[in-house]
């Protein structure tokens, strides 16, 4: 059963600071990458192209940490633990637009392919710490 996101957390999820996302891989080994991140009020929303191996890892196994560092105040940090609850293409354009208008003040994002597959990855915060 997932938490509410805290006024805190939100916060954090609201302002430029990355988030670095911690996925299992296959043989069980972690991996973790700098992503941008947003919420739409309940889930932690992450946008990624659909071939990236956070993607194929959390089809795989949905649990799922996020650290986002206060961007005032590296030293303060949330940690945000949660479930994949859905992976979908449906709005990953859109999203990945938002987000680059947050991160780096550009309407479109600049580094779309052709071949790109947008998706949108939805969590359900199940615990978080820090905030």
């Amino acid at each position: 059963m997932g938490v509410p996101l805290t006024d805190k957390a939100k916060q954090y999820l609201e302002a430029k600071g990355f988030a670095h996302i911690a996925t299992i891989n296959k043989d069980g080994s972690p991996q973790v990458s700098p992503v941008w991140i947003e919420h739409d009020g309940t889930r932690v929303i992450v946008n990624s192209e659909d071939k990236r191996l956070k993607v194929q890892n959390l089809r795989r196994n949905p649990h799922v940490s996020l650290s986002i560092q206060n961007v005032e105040n590296p030293y303060e940090y949330i940690e945000i633990r949660g479930k994949v609850v859905e992976i979908t293409p449906e709005g990953g354009f859109e999203g990945i637009d938002r987000l680059a208008k947050k991160y780096i003040g550009q309407d479109k994002y600049p580094w779309n392919q052709p071949e790109d597959v947008r998706v949108q990855i939805k969590i359900e915060p199940t615990r978080i710490v820090g905030a």
